[in-house]
């Protein structure tokens, strides 16, 4: 398998989970401003939509979106239980996770990345986050991981935009449960590897 990668962008979250089920793999890293490979090549021709992660499989086939990715892999090694099975409840709660932070956290961070924001948005939009991960440190409260007493894909994917957080400065003060989840999550091996690897560390 080939995972089309950025350092650090949500792409990381895939990474992990590759490295968590432990299957051999290669990276490909993707400048995603001119759309290009490492060697030059033209990424669209790989994925036409032009964004990362993209895991290209063995047989040639291509996949994309990472909550998809992570799904497939977590589904294709079930004894690493990266994600619960069909039909259990805990499966449906982690998948509730993921789709909140897809949309409420991930695309939250859109208009702090983009340089066309005009500065007058911003305040507002950094306070909206900042709420939102406010309901997530609460969450944590009870629970070493954000599902429950497993490490999931969620994990992987919330560890991945919370490093966006610290990244632009939001104000994480006195969200202490998030500040010892992260420092958990780093210290996995998996997770430390995908750092390095990616030149984050």
């Amino acid at each position: 398998m080939k995972l089309f990668y950025k350092p650090g962008a949500c792409s990381l979250a895939s990474h992990i989970i590759l490295r968590e089920i432990g299957k051999d793999f290669t990276l490909d890293g993707v400048d995603l401003a001119k759309k290009r490979l490492e060697n030059g090549d033209d990424y669209l021709a790989v994925n036409p939509k032009g964004q990362v992660p993209a895991l290209l499989l063995d047989d040639g086939t291509l996949l994309t979106e990472g909550v998809a990715i992570m799904q497939y892999l977590a589904d294709s090694v079930p004894d690493r239980q990266l994600l619960a099975p069909v039909s259990s409840l805990a499966r449906y709660h982690t998948l509730e996770w993921l789709n909140y932070i897809a949309t409420e956290l991930h695309k939250g961070f859109t208009p702090l990345f983009r340089p066309d924001t005009p500065e007058m948005l911003k305040p507002a939009i950094r306070a909206g986050l900042e709420k939102k991960f406010q309901y997530v440190d609460e969450s944590l409260s009870d629970d070493q991981w954000i599902c429950g007493q497993r490490f999931t894909i969620a994990d992987a994917y919330l560890f991945t935009v919370l490093r966006w957080a610290y990244g632009v400065k939001l104000n994480m003060d006195g969200l202490t449960h998030i500040e010892s989840y992260m420092q958990r999550v780093a210290e996995r091996p998996t997770v430390a590897a995908a750092l390095k690897a990616e030149g984050l560390n």
